[in-house]
């Protein structure tokens, strides 16, 4: 079977980019005790270095989940109003999570770059079960749309490459 993967460019990059700085949700992927996978729909946004991050309660099953297993996958892309939902751009993310815990230097920063792109989220920061988790990516899967499927680095997707 002839490989369908197209070379990574820069308008893949522009695509994937463009895909995680508009996404205010994400699927997020999971193994649960036993290795039973679970999605689950999470808020999602990026750092001030453009590397994904949510903020999560720890009485979620997905985050107690992560806690075990730290390696997941995000995917972001919203399927439009109109059309075939297989045609629209989505990026699935192969990542680790890393807990930011309340006390670490990074979690004042993280905070300040969610609330830009999740306001009403501020209300959660209050409550002590809720915190960060930042999400290493080690590698994407593209789908631009029909035929056009790329595989990225993670380095792909950091702002200014």
């Amino acid at each position: 079977m002839a490989d369908v993967i197209r070379p990574t460019d820069d308008e893949a990059r522009r695509l994937a980019r463009g895909l995680m700085e508009t996404a205010r949700s994400a699927a997020l992927g999971v193994l649960l005790e036993g290795g039973q996978p679970l999605v689950t729909r999470v808020a999602f946004g990026l750092d001030l270095h453009g590397h994904p991050i949510s903020l999560v309660s720890d009485l979620a099953q997905h985050t107690q989940a992560l806690r075990q297993h730290t390696a997941c996958s995000l995917l972001v892309g919203e399927p439009g109003i109109k059309g075939d939902a297989l045609t629209h751009p989505r990026l699935s993310l192969l990542a680790e999570a890393d807990f930011v815990p309340h006390e670490s230097p990074d979690h004042d920063a993280l905070a300040k770059a969610y609330l830009r792109h999740q306001p009403k989220a501020k209300l959660y920061l209050q409550f002590a079960d809720f915190g960060f988790i930042r999400f290493t990516v080690t590698a994407a899967h593209l789908n631009g749309g029909f035929g056009k499927a790329f595989r990225l680095a993670a380095a792909d997707l950091l702002p200014g490459d």
